[in-house]
């Protein structure tokens, strides 16, 4: 068994990392519209890496990524190009993009021949501007996650307790790690309040899914729940570099697992104003409910069976003569 888990492992982790390459990578474009059109046929060119979105100006390419509808833009003007990034959202593709506008705007692109102009629309924190930090705090919510589940499934009666302790235990780990993370090393800006609920309700995800799947199939599903976030859940979450960088279908995977949607929705909290969480919130809620549900029916269930059964109807004095 030691050699098929460290093949597991090393094929989970390092394979996405070793074969990270743009894959329908959005990416806006402005300016007139001979230099869109030359520039769009060339970004085209590399086949389903660059998805182009076409803008009329750098105003609304500005806006796109704010909204995180693209990762950046490329802007074309007679005085040159400039190359609209936002290292908030990933320092990895910020940086691949300044060389993707360098070919795009060169020969025939019908661009000023210069240095392109760059600017981070969206700047990661001063504290952490390669966003090493906040990838790195991924691993540790899917084991706190894990943990969680574990310990409540076996300090905790089926029921409404185990609900409660779930739930109690996620609210505090959220509260514990926007402490670390935002008042103490400042690696993450925004909301306070609403970047601990993302880490809570991201614990409570994978937590829940423990639980509820011990509450199905017992230790077995303890150890199906922590290997699919652990192994799967983790590496294919894309927090560290971008999910469109990562060979598909495991970029789309890892966003339909808790601790992808937990690392982009605590990007949208903490760098996006909220915008671009819908998708993600809705993700780590199906999560909580899908692992709460089997909770909620056993705790009713052994509730049922505890209820003392009625006595029999005692017999009446003529049967009992008779």
């Amino acid at each position: 068994m030691v050699p098929l888990i460290v093949i597991a492992a090393l094929s989970a982790f390092a394979w996405p990392a070793a074969r990270l390459e743009p894959r329908h990578l959005p990416l806006g474009v402005a300016g007139s519209e001979q230099t869109v059109t030359a520039l769009t046929a060339r970004l085209e060119h590399q086949a389903n890496a660059i998805d182009v979105h076409m803008y009329k100006n750098e105003t609304e390419a500005t806006q796109a990524i704010k909204d995180r509808d693209v990762y950046g833009a490329i802007v074309t003007t007679p005085e040159g190009v400039t190359v609209l990034t936002a290292s908030a959202a990933s320092p990895i593709v910020a940086q691949e993009l300044t060389s993707v506008a360098a070919q795009a705007t060169g020969d025939n692109a019908g661009a000023a021949k210069q240095p392109p102009h760059i600017v981070d629309v969206v700047p990661a924190s001063p504290k952490d501007p390669r966003g090493v930090a906040l990838s790195s705090s991924v691993l540790p919510l899917v084991l706190a996650g894990v943990l969680t589940g574990l310990i409540v499934t076996g300090v905790s009666r089926p029921g409404a307790a185990r609900l409660g302790a779930l739930i109690t235990a996620a609210a505090m780990a959220g509260l514990a790690g926007a402490a670390i993370t935002q008042s103490w090393l400042g690696v993450i800006g925004g909301n306070w309040v609403a970047n601990a609920a993302v880490l809570g309700l991201t614990v409570l995800a994978i937590a829940s899914l423990v639980a509820g799947l011990d509450a199905v199939w017992g230790r077995i599903g303890q150890v199906v729940a922590a290997m699919l976030m652990v192994f799967i859940g983790n590496p294919f979450s894309g927090v560290s570099s971008a999910p469109e960088l990562l060979p598909q279908p495991v970029g789309r995977l890892g966003q339909l697992l808790p601790p992808g949607a937990g690392g982009n929705l605590l990007r949208s909290t903490a760098f996006f104003d909220g915008n671009g969480a819908a998708v993600h919130l809705t993700v780590l809620l199906v999560w909580v409910g899908l692992g709460l549900t089997p909770l909620i029916w056993t705790g009713l269930r052994s509730r049922q069976e505890s209820r003392p059964t009625k006595p029999e109807t005692a017999m009446s004095p003529n049967s009992a003569n008779a």
